[in-house]
């Protein structure tokens, strides 16, 4: 393996060890900062966002227009709204066998009765996310290969909101059985599904790598990182604060991405 390739997969595992930092959050904050988690939340919204339409979308259709000029765009949109609408079917699967996980309030916990369905919640919670983190890996993961200073701020927004994912996972684990391992080894695991993404993703398409792979790809994870800050992430800050904080929160998010962009010099 390449340095790019060491590089980016040791980055990517390092946001999937981030969700530890969550679970072991959760076991020693007595009540969840509603207004920290909305901030935190709609950041990691804003710098996704801001990244996608400013740098991997435009890079993506630059890497096309190599091979098919003046019809990249459409080839470029096309990846980006399949990217969307994989995530989307997904998603879809994903809450209609196993729960939808967005939005989980510490609160809720304190004051269910049943053990037996919290830890089921948890475990929900658990294969939701484990799910939705395979294409982020593979997004952190293509990202590095070709621009380490483009994923190093993705990976930053990814581990943010990796953080009260985590808890999702964690806090009805833990008070269904009472055990702060058996918490923090779920949500462990969920969190190495991200290197795990970038793995599949590497084997898959090693030997396919070109321009034109990583244009296509770049248009995907474009589209993907747009659907997970719409669908999750501000949904989920709204819910914890006034919509107007998430909105202050997205803002800075791009901000804070727009300077680094510019810092790294990231073309």
């Amino acid at each position: 393996m390449n340095k790019e390739v060491i590089l980016s997969l040791g980055l990517t595992t390092i946001v999937g060890l981030s969700m530890g930092i969550g679970s072991l959050l959760s076991f020693f904050v007595k009540e969840t900062n509603k207004r920290f988690l909305a901030i935190a939340l709609s950041f990691s919204a804003g710098i996704m966002i801001y990244v996608s339409f400013m740098a991997i979308l435009p890079e993506g259709m630059e890497l096309i227009e190599t091979y098919f000029g003046e019809h990249s765009n459409f080839i470029a949109l096309g990846g980006f709204f399949g990217g969307m609408l994989i995530t989307a079917i997904i998603e879809k699967i994903v809450h209609k066998y196993g729960g939808h996980y967005h939005g989980h309030d510490e609160h809720e916990y304190h004051h269910e009765e049943n053990g037996e369905h919290l830890s089921k919640l948890g475990l929900m919670s658990a294969v939701a996310i484990a799910i939705h983190n395979l294409p982020e890996g593979l997004a952190i993961f293509t990202a590095g290969l070709k621009d380490i200073s483009l994923a190093i701020p993705l990976a930053a927004a990814v581990i943010l909101h990796n953080i009260p994912l985590s808890i999702a996972i964690s806090v009805p684990i833990y008070y269904s059985t009472g055990s702060k391992k058996k918490a923090f080894v779920y949500s462990l695991l969920v969190g190495l599904c991200q290197p795990l993404g970038a793995i599949i993703g590497y084997l898959i398409l090693s030997k396919l790598f070109n321009d034109l792979v990583f244009g296509i790809l770049f248009s995907i994870v474009a589209g993907i990182m747009i659907f997970v800050s719409l669908d999750e992430l501000l949904p989920s800050s709204q819910k914890y604060e006034d919509h107007h904080i998430s909105v202050y929160g997205a803002i800075a998010g791009m901000a804070v991405m727009a300077l680094s962009m510019s810092i790294f010099h990231h073309h």
